[in-house]
């Protein structure tokens, strides 16, 4: 679970939200975790121990490149009475091309694509295939400068949550028969952001969940605590915007998206409110094969 991305959950969702309009689920506050121990931890403990959690985010980050899963999204549009306006979900087998992270479109409301529309995406994966294959050396030298940029931001931005909070620790509770430290995170009053994403920390709340063996973040529970603007115009989320990420232990090595449940109560631009769901769901996470080639597919159909 990259925590950067994760805060920016909503704002990357909300991007989409007029897409939406021409056509998410929110849970409970946590019930307060079951001190099944005694142990407990100082500010400087779970500062440390968030601390830990980034490094090991960027880790799972890299080896998450090494497999290939499906991935479920769906959207829901609510109307102002709570009932459900639009549903549509939309599903993706996820694999690594030459460094980059790229999702295949195979299903659409639970049904496979028509023959056409399949064709469509194999041209978009071989199109990109073509582009890596045909990179230069300085384009290539440029794209992975950038990739560990954004590596090193993703890593100092982890490390600012560690100092923009103020952080409680509720005690020791079981997640998939394992133990995690439960502990809040309230932004602290006054904080000034350093960071260039780092803003949205002053208007999130959160409850997480970090893996006590691993320290890993198996889970984490947000919520918008005040409005959010992006931009002077762009959009602004409103309090009591709410996402939850669970993430899962794989092959005993690495730890994979499970699950996100976002509900956005949002305004974009001058339109009108938006209010919608959005959950995701990851499987089927496999390891890619060392014999594993990406053939072409104009050599596929020839070998046909």
């Amino acid at each position: 679970m990259r925590l950067r991305q994760i805060l920016a959950v909503p704002l990357i969702i909300v991007a989409a939200l007029p897409l939406i309009a021409q056509q998410s689920v929110v849970t409970k506050p946590a019930p307060p975790a079951d001190p099944v121990a005694k142990e407990t931890l100082s500010e400087a403990q779970i500062q440390q121990l968030i601390r830990v959690c980034a490094n090991n985010d960027l880790e799972n980050d890299k080896r998450q490149r090494d497999y290939t899963y499906i991935e479920r999204e769906e959207d829901r549009s609510i109307g102002g009475k709570g009932e459900v306006k639009s549903n549509e979900s939309k599903t993706y087998d996820v694999m690594e091309i030459y460094g980059e992270p790229v999702r295949k479109l195979i299903a659409k409301n639970d049904k496979p694509l028509s023959a056409k529309d399949a064709q469509k995406e194999d041209e978009k994966i071989q199109k990109l295939i073509d582009t890596r294959k045909n990179e230069s050396d300085s384009d290539r030298e440029k794209r992975l400068k950038k990739e560990e940029k954004d590596r090193q931001e993703e890593l100092a931005f982890v490390r600012e949550v560690a100092d923009a909070y103020n952080f409680k620790f509720v005690g020791i509770e079981k997640l998939n028969g394992r133990d995690n430290y439960v502990i809040d995170g309230d932004p602290k009053p006054g904080y000034q952001p350093k960071g260039k994403d780092a803003k949205v920390l002053t208007k999130t709340r959160f409850r997480v969940w970090i893996d006590k063996q691993d320290s890993q973040v198996a889970k984490l529970d947000a919520e918008f605590i005040d409005t959010f603007s992006i931009g002077l115009f762009l959009a602004r989320l409103h309090k009591g915007s709410h996402f939850v990420i669970e993430d899962t232990r794989v092959n005993n090595e690495v730890w994979l998206q499970r699950h996100i449940a976002v509900k956005l109560d949002a305004r974009v631009a001058l339109l009108k409110n938006f209010n919608y769901e959005v959950d995701i769901s990851d499987r089927d996470y496999e390891k890619f094969r060392t014999d594993t080639k990406i053939v072409p597919i104009g050599n596929l159909q020839a070998s046909q």
